[in-house]
């Protein structure tokens, strides 16, 4: 399976406007821009489509690990924040922290640790992320 999305650029860094489309065509020509990136600007940038991304791959994992373990969930809800840094060699991802709340009614909570962990570390975007990974995860029953 293969995945396309682009981007589109116009000017510099930072008078510059670029926009980005997603092959499904959810995402259609929407603006980023140095501002959307570094300020509070109108728009989206990588790093919010990429904690967007880690959210929803996390949580279909979890949905997978949880049905391996014989339980499903009620909900799962799921917050990546992405932290970018600047370090010696430049702007760099450095960590993806994932809050996760999921709501199994009479889960057992050690099942359910052992289910988000696997998943926390199976998830397809965690394992290409080179940045360090974190998670709290709740469990409601």
């Amino acid at each position: 399976m293969q995945r396309t999305g682009g981007a589109h650029w116009s000017g510099g860094l930072k008078d510059g406007k670029g926009t980005v489309s997603t092959q499904s065509g959810v995402l259609n020509k929407t603006q980023y821009s140095f501002s959307t990136r570094f300020e509070q600007g109108v728009g989206t940038n990588p790093e919010e489509l990429l904690a967007a991304a880690h959210a929803g791959c996390f949580s279909m994992a979890l949905s997978a690990q949880l049905g391996n373990g014989g339980m499903t969930a009620e909900s799962i809800d799921t917050t990546a924040t992405i932290t970018l840094d600047k370090t010696d060699s430049g702007f760099a991802i450095t960590a993806s922290h994932l809050d996760v709340t999921a709501k199994i009614p009479g889960a057992d909570k050690a099942k359910f640790e052992e289910a988000a962990k696997a998943a926390e570390s199976g998830c397809p975007v965690s394992r290409v992320l080179n940045a360090k990974i974190t998670m709290d995860a709740k469990l409601i029953s």
